[in-house]
């Protein structure tokens, strides 16, 4: 453990920072921590990103990808400079986390053969459908081996030239390191993993191969899979090349060691200090995930929970639903608007606390309303496109209160419908963790998440950091040298002096979301409905 009187300036001129990069759906994040203490975060940096929606897919082009690294590294080394008034040479590790799941395939030479497919992408149905009876287990539609699948069913042109597919932070870890791996957790999310080898499983690997023979000859699932890391290896060290890619000023020379690329997922796990079994998180952005880390096997496959990994490579229950908090932060907006034209001077953080706090005031049930979040295709809801909605009868309560307990009721509603169905497995927290924007405004969203599950909640003061911090956390890991498991250096090394805030259920609140989740599921036909007439 670094001297308290170590100051930031001096654990960065000595190459003790450790750098964490996530690209999210919305922001592309730099952070710059503390080897020896990942909680002191040092610097931080931005890119503002948005999908595009083009010729039926969801897409980020891979010069978007770049530029936004290389503006939000930028932009911490700017940070570094106007806090610390030091430059970055060198770092103690350095890690890359992105959003699991999608499609980005490569020919021989490494040219990208189609444009990036990612997780929102829902028209891969007849494949998750096949592979799942096929498997025995649940292959959600946003997995990479469906996006494969169904371009093989497709007979998409490209099929034959593919030489390997990844996800996108295997992808930008690639580039920077010239090492085709993913952390486990996030190689999860591309093909079933067998959790006794920390490998993808061998005999479902063999039965895709059989399945795809004939329309696809030659194509050997294995050889186009990046190689599955877990937590703590060293998964290769910055080159010429990917320091020039990620610093084109030169002032970052290579060599720096590098952590297993991770996917959300796993970062909201080590961000939350929920990696060990009877623990689980929730992460709450553009996509909201409920992981759950599992004691054993569940009884049998579910089309609601996908099983994955921890970085460890630990047995865990996912819960990912497509839409998460962007028709929140919309509709907060629309007000943000008003306040403006009105003359108000509250900035967007200040409007979302005031229209939170209104909430509290909402009756327990939202008095009557509904709030639908579906921006895209929803398939735990069963929903193939998305159809926003607010939707009220005559006799239902439309006050300001009520509205807003709505829109954060309906951020988890259908997180929700999937959790029931973990319940009725039998699975028992201890405690969910949660972290994302949607908590910085202390106890509410919190409390309504409470609610909804009816397990406490508990909230660190790092929540908003998110997956940035978490990537930073895993290579600071991969350069530590003590040898502990994961689970005991967050809990010993990172966690020990983080308070947590733990709010339990509220007696009113979780009758309240019961009654607001039945008819939830009840109004989805009005969003089908909107499908058909809309389309």
């Amino acid at each position: 453990m670094s001297a308290v009187t170590t100051s930031p300036a001096e654990v960065i001129a000595s190459g003790r920072a450790v750098l964490g990069i996530e690209l999210g759906s919305t922001r592309i994040k730099a952070c710059l921590v503390d080897a020896d203490e990942p909680t002191r975060v040092l610097a931080t940096g931005s890119h503002a990103w948005e999908n595009r929606y083009r010729d039926g897919n969801w897409t980020y082009s891979l010069n978007d990808v770049w530029t936004g690294v290389q503006t939000a590294y930028a932009a911490l080394v700017d940070d570094v400079q106007r806090r610390h008034g030091v430059a970055i040479e060198t770092l103690a590790a350095a890690g890359v986390s992105a959003m699991m799941h999608g499609y980005l395939a490569f020919d021989a030479e490494g040219e990208l053969l189609v444009p990036f497919r990612t997780w929102r992408n829902t028209s891969t149905e007849r494949a998750a459908g096949v592979l799942s009876e096929l498997l025995g287990t649940n292959i959600p539609l946003r997995w990479s081996i469906a996006h494969l699948y169904q371009a093989v069913l497709d007979e998409e042109d490209h099929i034959p030239d593919v030489a390997s597919f990844t996800t996108l932070a295997g992808y930008v870890h690639e580039k920077l390191t010239g090492r085709r791996v993913l952390g486990i957790g996030d190689a999860s999310g591309m093909f079933p993993i067998d959790v006794a080898t920390h490998d993808y499983d061998a005999v479902m690997a063999a039965k895709f191969d059989r399945l795809v023979a004939e329309r696809a000859p030659g194509l050997r699932l294995r050889s186009l899979l990046p190689d599955v890391l877990v937590a703590g290896e060293a998964a290769g060290e910055l080159t010429t090349e990917g320091a020039a890619l990620l610093d084109p000023t030169g002032a970052l020379r290579p060599g720096v060691l590098f952590c297993p690329p991770e996917g959300d997922a796993g970062t909201g796990m080590v961000a939350t200090n929920s990696v060990a079994p009877r623990t689980g998180n929730v992460s709450a952005g553009t996509s909201i995930f409920a992981m759950v880390v599992l004691e054993g096997p569940l009884r049998r496959a579910h089309d609601e929970l996908d099983l994955v990994t921890t970085p460890a490579g630990d047995l865990v229950a996912m819960v990912h639903c497509n839409n998460g908090a962007s028709e929140l932060a919309a509709w907060v907006g629309l007000f943000e608007r008003f306040a403006a034209i009105a003359g108000g001077t509250l900035d967007p953080d200040e409007v979302f606390e005031a229209l939170f706090v209104e909430s509290l005031d909402g009756a327990p049930d939202a008095g009557g309303l509904l709030a639908y979040n579906h921006l895209a295709g929803e398939p735990i809801a069963g929903l193939p496109e998305g159809r926003p909605l607010f939707v009220r009868t005559p006799d239902s309560r439309l006050t300001l209160a009520n509205f807003m307990r709505a829109q954060l009721y309906g951020v988890f509603g259908t997180l929700a419908l999937g959790m029931r169905v973990l319940a009725a497995e039998g699975v028992e927290l201890d405690r969910m963790y949660a972290h994302g924007g949607v908590f910085r405004t202390a106890g509410i969203a919190q409390r309504f998440l409470a609610g909804a599950l009816d397990a406490p909640v508990a909230v660190a003061a790092t929540a908003s950091e998110g997956g940035a911090w978490g990537i930073a956390v895993l290579a600071a890991f991969a350069a530590d040298t003590a040898g502990d498991p994961i689970d005991t250096y967050l809990t010993d090394r990172v966690f020990a002096q983080t308070p947590f805030v733990s709010i339990d259920p509220d007696p009113e609140d979780v009758p309240g979301f019961a009654a607001y989740l039945t008819r939830y599921r009840a109004g989805l036909a009005i969003e089908h409905a909107a499908i058909a007439a809309t389309s």
